[in-house]
């Protein structure tokens, strides 16, 4: 009878002690860094025609980048697109829509929450379609510092691109002409 208890006892024991090693021993798997990435572009050229439209289409030639952009961009897996509520970035915007199958969602610059909106894009690929002053403003926003300057009124060629690796955080601009119609 006291060999049996003995024997339980230690096989007690044993199993404790395995159970503890295991904890011990078991190897953390660091968790890969999440990668957000963000291409931010400004509305294609817009009709001029008549200055008091506030809200104008593109020319044949803006259109022409539009479709040019959507071939720049069509070998990134985009997640997400973003455009202000304007027909010039709307239709800008559309053909990348169009080639990916994604619908646009419109954003407001003024209200928008930049902490939620990295939140709600985290680990996605996402484009961003803005204006002159808007574009560098978010970037900035998203990089915490006031890096860029507002675009000059002609420049409809630049792409910001912004990487969010984990807490590290990238930007640069690269600038894309358009052999556009005129």
């Amino acid at each position: 009878m006291k060999s049996l208890k003995l024997l339980s006892f230690s096989l007690l024991l044993l199993v404790l002690n395995s159970s503890c090693a295991d904890e011990k021993t078991t190897p953390q798997v660091e968790k890969e860094p999440t990668v957000s990435t963000y291409y931010l572009i400004r509305h294609a050229e817009k009709d001029r025609s008549n200055p008091q439209n506030s809200d104008p289409e593109l020319t044949q030639k803006g259109l022409g980048r539009a479709m040019h952009w959507a071939e720049i961009l069509k070998e990134v897996s985009l997640d997400a697109i973003y455009s202000t509520d304007f027909e010039r970035t709307s239709m800008t915007a559309a053909p990348a829509a169009v080639k990916q199958d994604i619908t646009v969602q419109y954003y407001d610059p003024s209200t928008l929450n930049m902490e939620e909106f990295k939140q709600q894009t985290e680990g996605m690929n996402v484009l961003i379609v803005g204006h002159s002053n808007t574009t560098p403003k978010m970037v900035n926003q998203m990089i915490g510092e006031k890096k860029y300057p507002d675009m000059k009124d002609y420049d409809n060629g630049s792409l910001y691109i912004v990487q969010r690796v984990g807490n590290k955080i990238t930007s640069q601009v690269l600038q894309f002409n358009c052999n556009c119609p005129d």
